[in-house]
């Protein structure tokens, strides 16, 4: 009797047991079609024009090309390099920095022709979504402004490799995350208009910061010519206080007629986001620190070649 008792339980343990894990299963899959219906939803209102270009069909590819470089950088990089001697990459850092000046200066010039240059009014400006050649040349720019993003990803690539941990601020990776992951939905929604408008001023900036970045790589004998190493921090800290300030229109504006109201919010959110950490920085390392110019002084300087300073407190790289 006691052993049939002791079966019959099981069995009925085992029966609720499947049953849980039914419901489980079910309310996980309503989760999902609920999910994919949202998603339906929201992608509906996307750019059509963008919807077969390179990464744009889903965020998916992004995400996890994102998660991978946090892990490389975080994780797995510097547990492959601790028993390692760190890379020379002089002459790739070369290329590299020169480079990214050059696909900087042409999208400096792409932004302007499409648009900065030939018709915005640098205020209420809407996304032009028409198959016109202006609009979609301002929509292929943009594009290829996301995907120098992860280009830039190898800044902190270098870094690793070099064994430069102590440059991989949460500063410089959270920004190369973000920035591709935000403008994956600026390419696919609202490619164009006013919401770009920080695009521009960021490929200006780094026109200068890369040429920089560049010199710095040279060698110690370029070392006369970055004189203005100390100023990197004001032009950016002014990117972001102009990028603010253009953006802030939007709530000022009588019937702005720009499409996507949400991407103001995100933009404006990343410029004072940004704006304070940058005066952070500032205050730690020029006016608490006290770190320029004794760092040019008293540092090797192959501590400053290609060095980070999106954030970082030891002012090498600067977004």
């Amino acid at each position: 009797m006691a052993e049939w008792l002791l079966v019959q339980s099981c069995s009925h343990g085992t029966t609720n047991a499947k049953l849980q894990a039914s419901r489980l299963k079910m309310e996980f899959d309503n989760m999902k079609s609920s999910a994919a219906l949202i998603y339906e939803e929201f992608i509906q209102n996307a750019d059509r024009r963008t919807a077969s270009w390179f990464l744009m069909s889903s965020p998916m590819p992004q995400t996890i090309v994102i998660a991978a470089y946090i892990y490389f950088v975080q994780s797995l990089g510097p547990r492959l390099m601790e028993n390692r001697k760190p890379f020379d990459l002089k002459g790739v850092l070369i290329v590299y920095n020169f480079g990214v000046v050059a696909l900087s200066l042409y999208m400096c010039y792409e932004f302007v022709m499409s648009g900065w240059g030939t018709g915005y009014s640098f205020s209420c400006d809407p996304v032009d979504f028409s198959d016109s050649s202006q609009g979609v040349r301002m929509a292929a720019t943009c594009w290829l402004y996301y995907f120098s993003k992860f280009i830039e990803m190898l800044d902190t690539i270098f870094f690793v490799l070099r064994k430069k941990n102590s440059q991989v601020t949460f500063l410089h990776v959270y920004h190369h995350s973000i920035m591709p992951f935000t403008w994956w939905f600026g390419v696919r929604f609202s490619a164009g208009g006013m919401g770009t408008f920080h695009a521009l001023l960021n490929c200006i900036v780094h026109v200068i910061m890369y040429t920089y970045y560049g010199l710095t790589a040279l060698g110690p004998k370029y070392q006369k010519y970055l004189w203005w190493k100390k100023h990197l921090t004001t032009i950016q800290l002014i990117q972001f206080a102009v990028v603010t300030s253009h953006i802030s229109q939007y709530f000022f504006l009588k019937d702005c007629s720009y499409q996507f109201p949400i991407f103001v919010y995100i933009i404006g959110s990343y410029g004072l986001i940004f704006l304070f950490l940058f005066l952070n920085f500032w205050y730690h390392a020029y006016t608490k620190g006290k770190r320029l110019p004794k760092v040019l002084q008293n540092q090797k300087w192959e501590h400053h070649s290609n060095g980070l300073m999106n954030g970082n407190a030891s002012h090498d790289k600067e977004e």
